[in-house]
């Protein structure tokens, strides 16, 4: 596939750059820019965009009992998605339900590709991760207009005023409360003010990883000392839908690089 041999290569400038940072103990926000222009100087890539790379390969790739890939019905490179994420989480008449990217994709591959056991894993996730630039450069525009979109916003905004958990947390305490504060290494975003849903999905230098917002929302989850709750498959989808919607406006760039 187009660029995956260069990932030893990125990983191991990764890891030196991440020490580097480190031992020198900078500012997370200037932690962040540094090691990304260090990384683009010494391969000229960023490792998000070689899984975004991978992501058009394996969207092209016929896969499942029915022998269609995504391109079968979004056309060859997904020209037909251009601008889909930057109107999701929402509605979609064939499910019934609102979904956000993940689990539209799910969804997919399931129902018109007839893809079994479809696992939330790094294919999955590079999939995921260029449909979602194919908005790079579009504003975020996430509309409430049909009824399940505004139960799951509301549903979505109880979530995150929500305390939980013996720690007695919420996403807004972090978000909200101490956005734009640090705390360790990082700095705490602010969800509407620094736009956060346009950057996701993202690459994680930390732990090296790619990651989409259903897989942060879950790492908040764990950081709280919270096992995520039974119906959680849509509350990823009412937190990322009322993420998404506090970020319209805020320019599409992914896949995003974060600490």
């Amino acid at each position: 596939m187009r660029r995956l041999w260069l990932l030893p290569l990125l990983m191991g400038a990764v890891g030196g750059i991440v020490f580097y940072a480190l031992a020198q103990q900078e500012d997370p926000a200037q932690e962040v820019k540094k090691q990304k222009e260090m990384l683009l100087k010494e391969t000229g890539i960023l490792p998000g965009d070689v899984y975004a790379e991978q992501g058009r390969d394996l969207f092209n790739k016929p896969m499942g009992s029915a022998g269609k890939s995504c391109s079968s019905c979004h056309g060859q490179d997904g020209r037909y998605l251009k601008g889909a994420y930057a109107h999701m989480p929402r509605y979609y008449k064939d499910a019934d339900a609102v979904l956000d990217l993940d689990t539209r994709i799910k969804y997919c591959m399931e129902k018109y590709m007839g893809v079994k056991d479809v696992k939330h894993d790094t294919n999955f996730k590079s999939i995921a991760t260029f449909v979602a630039t194919l908005s790079n450069g579009m504003k975020m525009d996430v509309m409430l207009e049909h009824p399940k979109e505004k139960e799951m916003y509301q549903k979505g905004k109880e979530l995150w005023y929500a305390r939980v958990g013996k720690m007695d947390f919420s996403c807004a305490i972090c978000h909200d409360t101490f956005g734009g504060q640090r705390i360790r290494l990082q700095t705490l975003a602010r969800i509407k003010q620094d736009k956060v849903a346009t950057h996701w999905p993202a690459y994680r230098f930390s732990n090296d990883q790619l990651w989409t917002m259903e897989d942060r929302i879950r790492g908040c989850y764990s950081q709280i000392r919270v096992t995520p709750p039974p119906h959680f498959h849509w509350a990823h989808i009412a937190l990322s839908l009322y993420m998404a919607h506090e970020a319209n406006g805020g320019v599409i760039e992914t896949p995003g690089f974060v600490r």
